[in-house]
C-alpha cells in the first residue's frame, strides 16, 4: 500500500512525534489529527491537517480511514505513577477504543506506539524476540497494547504494528518544547547549556541512550504502515552514547564549556533503565529501514536555534 491519497488518522498528533508524522503525512494525505492538549497543541500541525480535540476514551473518533496511526499515551514513568489508573485508561483502553472504532469503519491496518523500556537494562543490542519483563505502571501499558494487538491481529485478521521507540529526539526548535519537563534529555540539555546553564544528570551521567531522530522514527512508522506489518518492531539506531559524552558533543556544538551538575536519581534503582540499545534488524528485513540521521547531524540542528 502507497500512503498517498489516503485519508489517514494520527492520534496523539499534535505531540511531539504525533505531529512530525501528521505534517510529514500530509503532503500527500488526507490527515486527521485526535489530541486531547495533555502533550500536544494545535499549533504543531500545519495548515492542511484536521484536528480534532478529542480523547481516544470518547465514543465519536474519525476513525473512518485507510490507516490508523495510535501515537496517544501518557508517555512517562512519572505520568503512570501520579495516576496508574489514569494511565492504563488512556494506554490500554484508548488504544482498545481507537482499534474498535477503525475496526467498525472498516480500517484493517494499524501502527502503534510501544516502548523499548520494557527492555531494562540492555548494553548490548535488544532484539524484538528477547523475554521482557515489566517494572512500571507505563510499560505494563504498553506490553498490554501489544498483547491487545496480537488479538486484533490474530481474532480480526487486521495488519497491527507495534513500533518500540528509543529515545526520540528532534531539539526545541520543533514540536518538542511543548513538551517542557517531559521532552528527551537533549532538547532539555541543550536548551539549558545555550542558556549558560548546568544540564542536571542523574546520577554519575554514565547511563546510556539509543538516540533516534524524529525523522527517522517517521519514516519507520510510515514504512509500515504501507508494508501493513502485523508484530512488534525497533526504531532505533543500533549506538548507544552516555549522558557525559552528550554533553561533551553538545558543549562542542554550542561552543560552549559547561559541566554537568550531578543529582541523585529520583527514580529507584529497581525501575531506572540505565543503558538501552536497539537492534532493529526486524523491520530493516522487512522493509529496509535503517536510520539515516547520526547522533552529530541530529544535535546540530537541534542546536541551530541557538546559533
Amino acid at each position: 500500500m502507497q500512503l498517498s491519497d489516503k485519508r489517514v488518522l494520527v492520534t496523539g498528533g499534535a505531540g511531539f512525534i504525533g505531529s512530525n508524522l501528521a505534517n510529514s503525512l500530509a503532503l500527500e494525505n488526507d490527515v486527521v489529527v485526535v489530541d486531547d492538549g495533555y502533550l500536544g497543541t494545535p499549533e504543531n500541525l500545519d495548515d492542511g491537517v484536521e484536528f480534532h480535540e478529542q480523547s481516544v476514551l470518547d465514543n465519536d473518533l474519525p476513525t473512518d480511514v485507510d490507516v490508523v496511526f495510535h501515537i496517544a499515551a501518557l508517555s512517562s514513568y512519572k505520568m503512570h505513577e501520579e495516576n496508574p489508573t489514569k494511565g492504563a485508561r488512556v494506554n490500554i483502553e484508548g488504544f482498545v477504543n481507537t482499534v474498535e472504532q477503525a475496526r467498525d469503519d472498516g480500517c484493517d491496518t494499524v501502527v502503534y506506539a510501544s516502548t523499548s523500556s520494557i527492555y531494562g537494562n540492555r548494553t548490548e543490542p535488544s532484539p524484538v524476540t528477547m523475554d521482557v519483563t515489566v517494572n512500571t505502571g507505563y510499560e505494563a501499558s504498553k506490553l498490554a497494547r501489544e498483547k491487545y494487538a496480537e488479538y486484533f491481529a490474530n481474532h480480526y485478521d487486521m495488519n497491527m504494528a507495534g513500533m518500540r521507540f528509543f529515545s526520540v529526539y528532534q531539539g526545541y526548535g520543533g514540536a518538542e518544547e511543548h513538551k517542557q519537563e517531559y521532552a528527551n534529555v537533549i532538547a532539555q540539555f541543550a536548551d539549558d547549556m545555550a542558556k549558560g546553564e548546568a544540564p542536571v544528570l542523574f546520577g554519575d551521567g554514565t547511563q546510556t541512550r539509543d538516540f533516534t531522530h524524529v525523522d527517522d522514527i517517521v519514516r519507520g512508522l510510515i514504512l509500515a504502515a504501507e508494508n501493513q506489518l502485523t508484530g512488534v518492531y525497533n526504531l532505533g539506531t543500533g549506538e548507544q552514547i552516555s549522558f557525559n559524552d552528550l554533553v561533551k558533543l553538545l558543549n562542542e556544538e554550542l561552543g560552549t564549556e559547561i559541566e554537568p551538575e550531578y543529582i541523585e536519581n529520583p527514580i529507584p534503582d529497581s525501575v531506572y533503565v540505565h543503558d538501552t540499545m536497539a537492534d532493529y534488524s526486524q523491520i530493516h528485513a522487512e522493509t529496509g529501514w535503517e536510520p539515516k540521521i547520526t547522533l552529530r547531524e541530529g544535535l546540530k540542528s537541534g542546536c541551530e536555534q541557538y546559533q
